[in-house]
C-alpha cells in the first residue's frame, strides 16, 4: 500500500532520494522494514522499504 500523502509520526527518514520522504526528514511509507535480524550496530542495518523517487528511475 502507497501512503505518499500520510506521513508516519515519530519517524525520522533524511535520505531524501526516497519515494518515501518529505520535506523536514519525515516519512510516509505504509510500514517499514529494517534488516538484518541480528544487526549488532548502525552500520549493519538497512531500510528494505526504500523506494527510489521517480527521478532516479
Amino acid at each position: 500500500m502507497d501512503n505518499k500523502d500520510q506521513v508516519i509520526q515519530g519517524v525520522k527518514c533524511v535520505v531524501n532520494t526516497c519515494h518515501y520522504h518529505h520535506p523536514g526528514d519525515l516519512c510516509s511509507a505504509g510500514t517499514i522494514e529494517i534488516s538484518p535480524r541480528n544487526a549488532t550496530s548502525t552500520e549493519e542495518t538497512d531500510c528494505s522499504t526504500f523506494k527510489p523517487t521517480d527521478s532516479m528511475k
